[in-house]
């Protein structure tokens, strides 16, 4: 499964605020390229601003617990990851797969997934497929460049970090999966990435440029987890 790279598409990227159809076209045309040269891909896709609209909406209406408010956020993905298997076209196999735990057909070279069930990110399920086909390299595009120390949204000083390992990563983000939680990449996921010994690279998947020097192994902007 060498060939097999996983990507854990954020929906930042897929829905900032309106669906950036500038960023799926070029993305598209990049996973192509490299389809055409053999390789084949899992890509599974987050909520953006589709799953905060239906989070916010509603509570503003009554209040939800954390697993409700997840019920919408799959709902959420799951729309975007159909509308990825239907610009990927014949190149994608013709149903999402929600439960990337189990053994999943790999007829054509490019797998959509969602996902399966409340308590964590879509990030989980990206390390089940991973785990799943026995991959031990994963790509987690948002709208971030690197891991920091701290957040820089509040912390002007905060250091990004270009290499971590899991152990160390793990103490500087939230010990738990919680509805709407920002981390790069979250800890329900990291635990078990850790567990399967699974290499997380968190990038931002704009530029383009940036993803096609990954996938092509040279070096690219963005922190690798390990």
């Amino acid at each position: 499964m060498n060939e097999t790279t996983i990507i854990s598409l954020g929906g930042s990227l897929i829905i900032p605020d309106q669906i950036d159809i500038d960023f799926l076209k070029n993305f598209k045309d990049l996973i192509l390229s490299q389809v055409s040269q053999g390789k084949k891909f899992v890509i599974t896709t987050g909520g953006g601003k589709l799953n905060w609209t239906y989070n916010e909406a509603v509570k503003k209406i009554v209040s939800p617990s954390d697993v409700d408010l997840d019920w919408i956020g799959i709902a959420s993905l799951k729309l975007n990851a159909e509308l990825l298997r239907v610009i990927f076209g014949q190149y994608a196999e013709r149903e999402v797969i929600a439960n990337l735990s189990t053994p999943f057909r790999f007829d054509k070279p490019i797998v959509i997934g969602s996902a399966y069930e409340p308590g964590h990110s879509s990030d989980f399920d990206a390390i089940l497929a991973a785990k799943t086909l026995g991959a031990k390299r994963l790509i987690n595009l948002s709208n971030i460049d690197y891991v920091y120390d701290s957040d820089p949204r509040t912390n002007p000083n905060a250091k990004k970090i270009e290499q971590i390992s899991w152990a160390d990563y793990r103490k500087i983000i939230p010990k738990e999966w919680t509805a709407r939680l920002s981390s790069p990449f979250d800890p329900t996921a990291s635990e078990l990435a850790e567990k399967e010994g699974i290499q997380v690279v968190i990038m931002n998947g704009k530029p383009i440029d940036n993803l096609a020097k990954c996938l092509k192994g040279e070096k690219f902007l963005g922190t690798i987890i390990s």
